[in-house]
């Protein structure tokens, strides 16, 4: 499942730079899919979603630091654990009940989102 963060954020920013795969932003920061990864023009996500990954995105929070569901992999690939959460120092970047996935599906985001395939 992918990682959240939550209001108990007290954006520190520790995780930020931690992230190999660019998916968070501090509050109200626009961002894109090709922030960080190979992603570039017109792609079609793995959930089916087409959009241009240059394209601004909208902050899914304007309080805090956020994680971009469809970019986090839990770190998988890269390391042992999510780094945000080894980082940070209120243990406010937890699993994201509602964003489930198996560890084949983060493998798969991540070579997709490096362009491994």
């Amino acid at each position: 499942m992918a990682i959240k963060i939550t209001d108990d954020c007290i954006n520190c920013g520790a995780c930020e730079p931690e992230c190999p795969n660019n998916a968070i932003y501090e509050g109200a920061d626009d961002w894109r899919y090709s922030d960080g990864t190979a992603l570039k023009g017109e792609i079609v996500l793995p959930n089916g979603k087409q959009l241009n990954a240059d394209q601004v995105q909208e902050p899914v929070s304007d309080d805090f630091y956020f994680i971009v569901t469809d970019k986090c992999t839990e770190c998988i690939g890269f390391h042992e654990e999510p780094q945000c959460a080894a980082v940070c120092p209120v243990d406010c970047c937890i699993p994201d009940e509602d964003n489930q996935e198996t560890t084949e599906e983060l493998q798969a985001k991540k070579r997709f989102l490096h362009n491994e395939e």
